[in-house]
């Protein structure tokens, strides 16, 4: 694990850049244009997995996408959040919208804001739902950087305009084997029924507004999709108020916290190429 020391120093004299190597810049002006100049597309893993929301990325995860990922994830570039949680922040407003923005608009002078899915109409905060990573994992990394990069993002749509909030609401119900190395199909029976919404989740999932799933990385859209499943599966006893797992086999009446206003989308800083190639029409 990285000492604080050496984070320190990552973040006041910087060693070289996170994307391109270039010394004494923790991102270069040029990395920085390519990964938060661009213009988020809609992309889509193929297959795609059962449940998969529209999802949107910034970049294609190469070139300085990808370096520049790997070393916040990987290596503990923390300063990098920043410059991601912009690029995050694009994607979310892709979601929102439901289309590209112009280069260098956040969101907020392209009309994005929050909902009137509120009591009396009140406008909610779009609420963004990171992916978890393992305890493992965080442990190894010293970090969970989806977590990391969705408060970045949240705190660029909030200068921008636009109410957004972190909810950090799903957790693994049980440990999951490496990802590394399987298929999609493999992933999507990896992560069955892995994720699930915390305790008290429920009350803040309810409040209404909109939901955007939010990771660091899509690759087969197997844990994009488990984790728009837990939000789903989320119910509400409506004689007791209690929070509940859907379950049809007991016969309790049960409403779902998520209603169909409450439409479920999922925004990723970097997607594999080939998946915003695919035609959509």
């Amino acid at each position: 694990m990285r000492g604080w020391w050496q984070d320190l120093t990552d973040l006041v004299l910087p060693a070289e850049c996170g994307g391109c190597g270039r010394p004494r810049a923790a991102l270069c002006a040029e990395c920085r244009a390519a990964l938060c100049g661009a213009v988020p597309r809609r992309v889509r893993p193929d297959p795609a997995p059962p449940g998969l929301p529209v999802v949107f990325a910034a970049v294609p995860y190469e070139d300085a996408g990808r370096a520049v990922l790997l070393a916040h994830k990987e290596r503990g570039a923390l300063g990098l959040a920043g410059p991601l949680g912009v690029a995050l922040a694009g994607a979310v407003c892709g979601v929102l919208r439901g289309e590209t923005r112009p280069r260098g608009d956040t969101g907020a002078r392209s009309g994005v804001g929050g909902t009137q899915d509120g009591p009396q109409g009140r406008v909610m905060p779009v609420s963004l739902v990171p992916v978890p990573s393992s305890r493992a994992a965080v442990r190894a990394r010293g970090h969970d950087p989806a977590r990391r990069i969705a408060f970045a993002a949240a705190g660029e749509l909030r200068r921008a305009g636009v109410p957004a909030r972190v909810l950090a609401v799903l957790r693994q119900r049980h440990a999951v084997a490496d990802q590394s190395g399987l298929d999609s199909r493999q992933r999507q029976a990896n992560l069955a029924g892995a994720l699930e919404v915390t305790a008290g989740g429920g009350r803040l999932l309810g409040g209404g507004g909109r939901f955007v799933v939010v990771d660091d990385l899509m690759t087969t859209g197997a844990s994009l999709a488990e984790a728009a499943r837990a939000l789903r599966a989320l119910c509400i006893d409506e004689n007791t108020g209690a929070e509940a797992a859907r379950d049809p086999v007991t016969g309790v009446v049960r409403r779902p916290v998520l209603s169909c206003v409450n439409a479920i989308g999922a925004a990723v800083v970097a997607a594999p190429p080939d998946s915003f190639e695919i035609n959509r029409n």
